[in-house]
């Protein structure tokens, strides 16, 4: 185990906090000549899952069809830390972050793509809400799920 994780691990409730305000994490999945491919995401916490939503064409949908097993990463660089430093090497950053592993699936029942769509929409474009989202808007929009079945996070203050 990493040192920092043994001293600055974050806790589940710090974890959760961070999915909750972070705008953009990361997913990474692994392409059929079996290198890592990593997406920036939009992306929802909810009931201790992860979703993003997208087209349902593409590198990213294909690898996870093949292959579920993906990697989700997400962090926030809070500051720089150079007060007092006298040599560049010195800085340090103050931040958070999270690794999490876990099994994607595309969903594809419509009442949970919904629900999950009304959930990126509340995050993301919050004016929006409460407007209802035409099935065939539902039906042309992929949503991933991503049960966790791993998550480590840490900081630095």
């Amino acid at each position: 185990m990493q040192h920092r994780m043994k001293t600055h691990a974050l806790t589940k409730k710090e974890v959760e906090e961070l999915l909750e305000r972070a705008q953009v994490g990361r997913i990474v999945t692994q392409n059929q000549d079996g290198f890592p491919y990593a997406v920036p995401i939009h992306f929802v916490y909810h009931k201790e899952k992860i979703y993003t939503h997208g087209l349902p064409k593409g590198q990213k949908i294909d690898n996870i069809k093949r292959n579920s097993k993906v990697c989700f990463e997400v962090d926030e660089m809070l500051r720089l830390m150079y007060d007092g430093v006298e040599k560049a090497c010195d800085t340090n950053t103050q931040f958070t972050s999270i690794i999490a592993l876990g099994n994607a699936v595309v969903l594809e029942d419509l009442d949970a793509k919904r629900e999950i769509l009304d959930k990126v929409v509340a995050k993301y474009t919050p004016h929006f809400a409460g407007e209802i989202l035409s099935e065939q808007r539902v039906k042309g929009t992929a949503v991933i799920e991503i049960a966790v079945t791993e998550c480590t996070g840490k900081y630095y203050r």
